[in-house]
């Protein structure tokens, strides 16, 4: 039986010249490590006495004491803002512990706004130092990004926002169908508040969504969403919905105009706007009807040839219809006042304002809901409020009981276009329909 045991090959060249064989020593001392090896692989051992005895070297090596200073260096954290995060509750979760940085933010401007908008799921980076100073701090605003910076000298901060290069917008669809509500409904899909909010909107004056809808009815959705590095940062236009109730068919689709102008069309090109706002103040109370009254100033009987609308001094006057400017300035009683030009015999008048808005001037084209002016007291009235006035080839008319236009629908070329844009929004939903009745059928 061979025995074989280990060598330690500093050792074998003596061990060899022992056993008379002082020609390999050449050989041995002559040859890279690979060719050791190689020599101890083919050293016969034809019986126990020929077997190379081993010796171990143990030699104890000294520890080297090692010693690490604290850190001076500064950390650098990054997160997600968490569902009901506040800034102390950021600055705690981040290791920051810096009462200046926190009163800072607080009472800034920008960054009270920035508090406001924290979004669940947005990134944060901060730059702190051991001893928990903030020295930067990054957060999510709208499209932007919010930082904070501390200066090395002085201490003091400065702020300055940039363009979040990191947002990118996708499109996502999605469809469900409604069980007990639509609300219910969009949760279980997954469709985010803001897009089941626009969807009521959107349909809400062809379907009453408290007597109207019924188990079974469906809708399909086409939107925008930002993503901030892989996590929703926020939801974007609806481009184009389908509701589909008691068997009816309606649809929606986001069109951009000639004049760069976007607005919601049905599928047949017909804007789903009023014509005109029954109000051009969106919270307001009648103080004072049209029709003949005592004045309030004359104490005499005379004609009220508008609706007069009570508010707070300042409160904004926005247009109830597209229109143009055919003045703006001081008229008699009127004190302040602008009148609107529409199309056809319409005009409308906004009395007894406290300002205008700012460039506003004869001629200049408005939309509706654009801000035209602010509620005052000027002229002859007793108080802050809006006299408004419908006016149909001059005449005045009651603004609460006339019949006003619906607003106008695509025509020619640009009803061509409107087609030839929604086309692949249509294909889109006519994909989620397809899935939706494929997973019907298979279930």
């Amino acid at each position: 039986m061979q025995v074989r045991k280990t060598t330690i090959l500093a050792e074998l060249p003596s061990k060899l010249v022992s056993h008379g064989r002082p020609w390999l020593i050449a050989g041995v001392a002559g040859i890279s490590l690979l060719g050791v090896v190689a020599a101890t692989a083919v050293v016969p051992q034809t019986s126990p006495a020929t077997v190379l005895d081993a010796h171990p070297v143990i030699e104890d090596i000294a520890t080297i004491p090692v010693s690490i200073a604290p850190s001076t260096l500064p950390y650098i954290h990054e997160d997600r803002i968490q569902p009901g995060d506040t800034l102390p509750a950021v600055f705690n979760r981040l290791g920051i512990d810096d009462a200046d940085a926190l009163s800072f933010i607080q009472n800034d401007k920008t960054g009270l706004q920035v508090l406001r908008q924290l979004r669940a799921g947005r990134s944060i980076t901060a730059t702190v130092t051991p001893g928990g100073q903030l020295l930067s701090l990054s957060l999510p605003y709208g499209s932007e990004r919010f930082t904070i910076e501390r200066d090395k000298i002085e201490s003091d901060f400065s702020v300055r926002t940039q363009e979040d290069a990191t947002l990118e917008t996708i499109v996502e669809m999605r469809s469900g169908t409604i069980r007990h509500s639509l609300f219910g409904a969009t949760d279980e899909v997954g469709l985010p508040d803001s897009v089941a909010t626009k969807l009521a909107d959107l349909f809400g004056t062809e379907i009453d969504f408290h007597t109207d809808l019924r188990k079974g009815d469906s809708f399909s959705v086409v939107y925008e969403t930002a993503y901030d590095q892989g996590s929703v940062a926020q939801t974007g236009r609806v481009l184009a919905a389908e509701f589909i109730n008691q068997g009816k068919r309606h649809v929606v689709i986001l069109h951009e105009g000639a004049n760069g102008k976007e607005q919601y069309f049905s599928g047949e090109g017909r804007s789903l706007r009023q014509g005109f706002l029954r109000s051009p103040l969106a919270f307001s109370r009648v103080t004072s009807s049209f029709g003949r009254r005592l004045h309030p100033i004359h104490k005499n009987w005379r004609s009220h040839n508008g609706v007069d609308f009570g508010a707070p001094r300042g409160t904004p006057v926005k247009a109830t219809s597209d229109g143009v400017v055919d003045f703006a300035g001081q008229q008699n009683g009127y004190g302040n006042i602008v009148v609107l030009r529409h199309r056809g015999k319409f005009s409308t008048a906004y009395a007894h304002l406290n300002g205008f808005a700012s460039g506003l001037r004869k001629g200049m084209s408005v939309d509706q809901g654009d801000l035209i002016g602010y509620v005052g007291s000027t002229g002859w009235a007793t108080g802050p409020h809006l006299h408004y006035e419908v006016r149909i080839d001059n005449t005045p008319r009651d603004p609460m009981k006339v019949a006003l236009p619906a607003a106008d629908a695509l025509e020619g070329k640009e009803l061509a276009l409107f087609k030839r844009k929604a086309e692949p929004l249509l294909q889109r939903i006519a994909l989620l329909n397809y899935k939706s009745k494929t997973e019907v059928a298979t279930r």
